[in-house]
């Protein structure tokens, strides 16, 4: 998990750092979790702390990184978003494109940031769905500006 550790953290960062936790490792086939804000910021993270991990062990590229999950994660909310207004669809709820190598899922929480988990490609989608959407529902309503903030600035020193 990319974070300073749990010094100094507020409650609710901590919790939502255990509840991310949980999720990566309660689940079988996700592979990465990434939290993105609203405006594309990466938020939280399953990735093991880059700072303190050997260089040979820091993940690189699209398998395993949750920055690159973010990007991918913040272009297709945006994406989507733009195809609902067109389609006079409403809010989108979640997202999932199927590849042959994996998955990756979106899920949108109530303050306008977004969950997403790149997944195995022989996972449970139906499982993986449901918990993001525990995720969701126990995050939404802690995700304050304040709380954001915090968690930007904790990830910003582990960079």
């Amino acid at each position: 998990m990319t974070a300073t550790g749990t010094f100094g953290l507020s409650t609710e960062a901590r919790n939502l750092q255990w509840l991310l936790g949980n999720l990566v490792e309660e689940v079988p086939g996700v592979r990465s979790v990434a939290v993105v804000s609203s405006d594309g910021l990466l938020l939280l993270s399953s990735d093991p702390d880059r700072s303190t991990a050997p260089v040979e062990e820091r993940p690189t590229g699209p398998r395993g990184s949750s920055a690159d999950l973010a990007t991918i994660v913040s272009g297709i909310g945006s994406l989507t978003i733009g195809a609902a207004r067109l389609m006079d669809g409403g809010g989108v709820k979640q997202t999932m494109v199927a590849m042959e190598e994996g998955s990756v899922f979106v899920m949108s929480i109530s303050d306008g940031s977004l969950l997403g988990v790149h997944a195995a490609p022989d996972c449970d989608m139906s499982v993986v769905a449901y918990h993001m959407a525990l995720f969701v529902g126990r995050a939404g309503h802690v995700l304050t500006p304040e709380l954001r903030s915090e968690l930007r600035k904790s990830m910003e020193s582990t960079q």
